[in-house]
């Protein structure tokens, strides 16, 4: 078995780290302030994080760009892998968020207007550096609907069928985020987790619903996650990402335990 990796998610909205519940709503104040995405970023990056994600979780729903100036921040003060989305809609944004300091882009509601943009991502960057969120709530049994623009829109399509079209387009990895049970610390959406993960050729990040280490482990053993990404637990203090891994590794599951690589953080200079 590969190590499996353990990585903080920050949302960020106006400039603030918030956590809410099954994709909350900023302007219906459904959303809780957490922090400075730095000062936390610098706190999981000493925790040995082996990734960070950064979601700007209103941008596409808002017409914004993701914020150069707080990823150029990010980048500059902490050296682990950074995944960077909300509100990419070309490859040229892409590469703008490559070379402030993101080791991946992450899109989902521009893929799903234009599905060739995960085929001209890669194509132009390399598959490792394209991934593809995937925002998905259960409508009937056995079925999940990939939902738009931070979980707010309906697209009618299957989430399973979703994931084999973006695995052919191109796409290097998948966050697999569970509206149900995003937030509510109640536990993976292990089915749909499980579902995906053995149908795809990529490695598969699941999110939504991490309240306990037992919830981490679960959804690596019996979804069959490659990583696992957490939020509200690490922000409020909870757990650590090392008693995270500690918990893994005492059920027999591989992690990593390299420290931090400390140094310059990696930047993109890749031509057309």
């Amino acid at each position: 078995m590969l190590a499996k990796r353990v990585i903080p998610c920050l949302d960020v909205h106006d400039r603030q780290v918030t956590r809410g519940v099954r994709f909350g709503r900023a302007e219906a104040g459904e959303l809780r302030n957490v922090g400075d995405p730095v000062e936390l970023a610098l706190r999981y990056n000493e925790q040995g994080a082996d990734e960070m994600v950064f979601f700007d979780i209103t941008a596409s729903a808002h017409g914004r760009r993701t914020m150069i100036d707080v990823i150029e921040e990010v980048a500059r003060q902490c050296f682990m892998p950074l995944t960077v989305g909300g509100g990419v809609r070309s490859a040229q944004e892409m590469r703008a968020l490559l070379e402030a300091g993101a080791d991946k882009v992450s899109v989902n509601t521009a893929a799903l207007a234009n599905p060739e943009l995960i085929r001209e991502g890669a194509s132009r960057f390399g598959s490792q550096c394209i991934v593809v969120s995937i925002d998905a709530k259960r409508t009937a049994p056995g079925r999940w609907e990939v939902f738009s623009h931070g979980g707010r829109k309906s697209t009618g399509l299957d989430a399973i069928e979703w994931t084999q079209r973006v695995i052919e387009l191109g796409a290097g990895e998948i966050v697999l985020n569970s509206i149900d049970a995003d937030g509510t610390k109640s536990g993976y959406d292990i089915e749909i987790t499980r579902r995906i993960s053995e149908i795809a050729s990529i490695p598969v990040v699941a999110s939504g619903g991490a309240g306990t280490l037992e919830h981490m482990a679960e959804v690596l053993l019996e979804g069959k996650a490659d990583a696992v990404l957490a939020a509200s637990v690490f922000h409020f203090g909870e757990y650590t990402v090392n008693e995270v891994k500690d918990f893994l590794a005492g059920k027999g599951i591989p992690v990593r335990r390299d420290p931090p690589v400390m140094g310059s953080p990696s930047s993109f200079r890749r031509p057309d």
